[in-house]
Order: C-alpha cells, then sequence, then structure tokens
C-alpha cells in the first residue's frame, strides 16, 4: 500500500524494469526513506525483479542498532547482498576472524564463512564483499569475493595507486549486476566486477568514466595500461 510518508507508486516505477539496487545509505537518511526502501524492495521482489543492497554503513548516520534493526526485515526481499570489510560486522554483527582493516590486513579464507553466515541467517541468493587491503591512503589492493550457488568465488587482487576511491563500492555494484543479469559464469560476473571497481579507483569523482571494453580486457588479463590505437 502506498502511503502519504511515501508516496511512490513503485508498481508504475519498476514496470519493465530488470533490477532494483538500492544503497543502505538510503534508508539511514530517515525513517520516511527507510520505509520508501523497504516497499519498493518488496514490489521489486514481487515482480521477478533481481534485488540488490550495498550495506554501506555509515556511523555519522545512524548507529549500528538502528541499522541492524531497519536493513534485517528488508533481506528477505534482497537477492544481491554487497558489503565491505566492516559492513557485515556493522550492520550484521557477523564479523571475520583474523582480520584487520585498520591495519590493512585481510584474511581472505575468513569472508567464505562470513558469506555463509549471511547466506543461512537471511537466505540471500548472493553474498557478495569487497576487500581493500590498504598500505596507505594511495597504495592498497584491491579484489572481492562472492557466494553463489553453494560456491564460493574469490577474484584476482589488483594492486592499485588510488586517485579517488569515492564510488568504487557504486562500480563492484553496477559491474556484479550487469554481470547477472547477463547470465555469466559466477567468477566471471565476479571478475567484471572488480575490475570496474579497480578502475574507478584511478578516476576523480563519483562516476565511472570507463567503457565495458577497458572492464573486458582487465577482467580478461591485460593490465599493461597500452593506449589501444
Amino acid at each position: 500500500a502506498i502511503t502519504p510518508a511515501t508516496a511512490h507508486d513503485w508498481p508504475k516505477l519498476l514496470a519493465g524494469k530488470q533490477a532494483l539496487h538500492k544503497s543502505g545509505i538510503t534508508p539511514a537518511l530517515s525513517a520516511q526513506c527507510a520505509q520508501a526502501t523497504r516497499q519498493a524492495f518488496a514490489t521489486a521482489k514481487q515482480a521477478g525483479l533481481l534485488t540488490s543492497l550495498d550495506l554501506n554503513y555509515r556511523a555519522k548516520l545512524w548507529s549500528r542498532e538502528q541499522a541492524k534493526q531497519t536493513i534485517e526485515p528488508m533481506l528477505a526481499d534482497v537477492d544481491l547482498l554487497v558489503g565491505n570489510e566492516e559492513d557485515a560486522h556493522h550492520v550484521l554483527g557477523i564479523s571475520a576472524a583474523a582480520t584487520d582493516v585498520t591495519q590493512g590486513r585481510v584474511e581472505h579464507a575468513a569472508y567464505e564463512s562470513v558469506a555463509r553466515q549471511i547466506q543461512e541467517k537471511y537466505g540471500c541468493r548472493y553474498v557478495a564483499i569487497t576487500l581493500r587491503e590498504s598500505e596507505s591512503a594511495t597504495v592498497n589492493h584491491w579484489s572481492g569475493c562472492l557466494l553463489a550457488q553453494g560456491k564460493f568465488h574469490l577474484s584476482r587482487r589488483y594492486s592499485i595507486h588510488v586517485v579517488d576511491r569515492v564510488g568504487a563500492g557504486d562500480a563492484f555494484c553496477g559491474g556484479l549486476v550487469c554481470g547477472l543479469l547477463e547470465q555469466r559464469p559466477m567468477q566471471e560476473s565476479l571478475e567484471f566486477a572488480v575490475a570496474a571497481s579497480c578502475l574507478k579507483h584511478s578516476i576523480v569523482g563519483d562516476f565511472n568514466k570507463v567503457t565495458r571494453d577497458e572492464v573486458e580486457r582487465l577482467a580478461g588479463g591485460d593490465a599493461s595500461g597500452r593506449v589501444q590505437r
């Protein structure tokens, strides 16, 4: 039902669409935004769209308790849940062992347990986690993992010089949703998403100004950086 608090006709807005992606920042902005997000996911799920949520926990917007109380009820309508090294801990209370992101240390194997716990508890079809290892603010190592169809996938690891990390998570989500909609193999979908987000680190601003061909080349192993003439 549409209430005055939300006033969005989600069936009409989502008609003819393939997927709905939301950021966890949106429901943190207000009770009305949280209500609208819940209604959007419920409508999209009922209509058979691919539903995707990036946890995107922001401590300056709400507490862990508020985030958990708000996000958990939405997860029944979420197909793809995405987070970074800290989101699962802050929002869902699920932590990776032998990992300290403040020291730039990531134990990749621990995230399989995190992903499986999330899937078992909430029923999400796909669970993806971006993995950032920081040597400094400008030198990072970037990779990702995906639990799908019972199998845990780990991407290749990129060493990157960060120009601007804003939007890297969005680029990852966009790449992964694209791969899933195109019904690519799961490993290929993950590699495409990680490559897209890797390239975003080299671009100022929050928009990923790259072409599909550039992402495909990097995902396919071409990290030479040579000019294409």
